[in-house]
C-alpha cells in the first residue's frame, strides 16, 4: 500500500463500537471484495471492501474477519482468515500478510490461514445463536454483480438454517457515519492532497489545453502524494459539458472564455475527499460568470452554517431551496410567478440545480448515514450547491468537505483550497 500504516487502535475502537451493539450469543462475519475480472487473465485493480477495512485495517483479497463477542474463550472472540502466503506469491504478486503482520496492522491476534474458515466457523456456529450477515443497504446503492460477500450470505444460510439472522448493516450505518479522530485527519490528508492537485492546475490551465491532459495533471500529484489516485471517477467538464452532471468522458478541448467544472478528489489510505471547484480558461470571470459563481458561493457558505447537530437532512434540504430560490430571482433565471405557481414536488429552484447538496463522506465518497435520523457531531459531509445554465453554455458547482461541530458552524476541511473567485483569478495569472 502506498499509504503509511494506520495505527491499529483505531480498528480495535470499530470493533469494540460493533460488538457492544450486537445481539447476545451472535457471530458477524466480513468478507473481503474479489478481484473481478476483466477478460482473459486482465483483472481490475483491488478495492477493499469497507467494512472489513473500517472494523480491521485489513487491505489485501480472500481475508476474513469474525466477530463472537460471547465466545466461550477469549481467543475465539475476534479472528482473521488469510490467504496463506508463501516464497511463490512473494515472487510472483507480492509481499502478503503473515499471522505476526496481520496482529500489527489490525490488533487481532487470533489469525487463521483461509483454509481453515469452514471449520472454525462450524463451532462457532454450535455456540451461537445469530448470525449477522452483511448486506449492502446504502441507499444509492445498485448492484447486479453476485459479490464474495453475497455469496458467502447464501451459503451459509443454506448450511446453517436454524440460526436466527441479523443484519450488520444498520449497525455500520450509524457508527461508520460518526468518524473518530483518526478518520479525520485521514480525511484531511487526502483533502490535502486534493489542495496540491488543485493549486497546480491553476498554473497550467490555458486555452486549448484538454480535458484529459487536466486529469493527468491531477492523477500525477495525487499519486506522488501517496494517494492511489482519485476517490471517484473525474469530472472535468468544460463548456456546456459542464451541464452534464457526471460527464466523465474528458476528452473534449479547453476554449478560451469558457468555465471548466472540476469535480475531483484524491483519497489517501482508503478515504475520500470530494471537491468540486469551478475556474475560468482564460484565468478570468466574465461578469455574467462571475455573477454566478458568486451566488453558488453565498449558497455554499449559507448551507454550510446549517450542518449541526439535530439538523434533518430533507429539512436542511428544503432550507437550501429557499437559499437558492433567492439567487435565482437575483440573477433573472426566475421570476415571481415561476416561484408562486411552482409545484411543491419539484420546485422552481430545480430547473437550474437538480441534485441534492450534501452527503455523507469517509471510506466511500458517498458514505454511510442513516438520512432519516439527525446530524450528529463528527459526521462528514459535502456542501456542493450548483447553478447549471445550458442556455448560456456554462454550469457552475463549488463543493467542499466538513465536519460536523458539538457547536456552532461545521469545521471545513478544504478550508486552504482557493475558492473566492478573485483569489483563483490572482492565481491563474501570477
Amino acid at each position: 500500500m502506498k499509504y503509511h500504516q494506520i495505527n491499529s487502535g483505531l480498528f480495535v475502537k470499530n470493533r469494540r463500537k460493533f460488538m457492544a451493539e450486537m445481539k447476545p450469543n451472535s457471530v458477524a462475519v466480513f468478507n473481503s471484495n474479489d478481484i473481478y475480472p476483466i477478460s482473459a487473465d486482465s483483472t481490475l485493480p483491488f478495492a477493499q471492501h469497507r467494512d472489513i477495512f473500517y472494523l480491521s485495517g485489513v487491505d489485501q483479497e480472500e481475508s476474513v474477519l469474525l466477530l463472537f463477542p460471547d465466545a466461550p474463550y477469549e481467543s475465539q472472540r475476534e479472528i482473521l482468515f488469510l490467504r496463506e502466503t508463501n516464497d511463490h506469491i512473494a515472487v510472483w504478486e507480492g509481499e502478503k500478510l503473515t499471522k505476526e503482520r496481520a496482529f500489527q496492522v489490525s490488533g487481532i491476534r487470533t489469525v487463521y490461514w483461509l483454509q481453515d474458515f469452514h471449520k472454525v466457523l462450524n463451532e462457532m456456529m454450535t455456540y451461537a445463536d445469530t448470525m449477522y450477515i452483511n448486506t449492502n443497504e446504502h441507499y444509492r446503492a445498485s448492484v447486479e454483480t453476485e459479490t464474495r460477500e453475497a455469496r458467502f450470505v447464501k451459503w451459509w444460510k443454506e448450511r446453517y438454517p436454524a440460526h436466527n439472522v441479523a443484519k450488520s448493516n444498520p449497525i455500520l450505518q450509524r457508527i461508520r457515519s460518526v468518524k473518530e479522530s483518526e478518520e479525520i485527519d485521514l480525511i484531511q490528508h487526502a483533502c490535502d492532497i486534493t489542495e496540491k492537485g488543485f493549486r497546480r492546475l491553476l498554473s497550467f490551465v490555458k486555452p486549448n489545453v484538454t480535458e484529459y491532459e487536466v486529469e493527468a495533471e491531477l492523477a500525477h500529484e495525487f499519486i506522488r502524494n501517496r494517494s492511489k489516485g482519485f476517490a471517484y471517477t473525474p469530472i472535468i467538464a468544460s463548456g456546456n459539458n459542464a451541464n452534464v452532471l457526471h460527464y466523465i468522458e474528458n476528452n473534449q478541448q479547453c476554449k478560451a472564455g469558457d468555465l471548466i467544472l472540476l469535480d475531483v478528489a484524491a483519497e489517501y489510505a482508503n478515504y475520500s475527499s470530494d471537491m468540486t471547484r469551478t475556474i475560468p480558461v482564460s484565468g478570468k470571470f466574465s461578469d455574467r460568470q462571475k455573477a454566478v459563481y458568486n451566488a453558488v458561493l453565498r449558497v455554499k457558505n449559507e448551507a454550510t452554517k446549517m450542518l449541526t447537530p439535530g439538523t434533518l437532512w430533507k429539512q436542511y434540504h428544503v432550507e437550501v431551496g429557499k437559499i437558492m430560490t433567492s439567487e435565482l430571482l437575483g440573477l433573472g433565471l426566475l421570476d415571481k410567478a415561476d416561484v408562486q405557481n411552482e409545484n411543491p414536488e419539484w420546485p422552481a429552484y430545480k430547473k437550474y440545480f437538480m441534485h441534492g447538496t450534501s452527503h455523507h463522506m469517509g471510506l466511500d465518497t458517498h458514505d454511510y448515514g442513516l438520512l432519516h435520523e439527525p446530524m450528529k457531531a463528527n459526521m462528514v459531509f459535502t456542501v456542493e450547491p450548483g447553478i447549471y445554465i445550458p442556455a448560456e453554455k456554462f454550469g457552475i458547482r463549488l463543493e467542499d468537505n466538513v465536519v460536523v461541530q458539538e457547536k456552532g458552524e461545521p469545521f471545513n476541511l478544504m478550508r486552504n483550497i482557493p475558492v473566492e473567485a478573485d483569489e483563483i483569478e490572482t492565481l491563474m495569472n501570477s
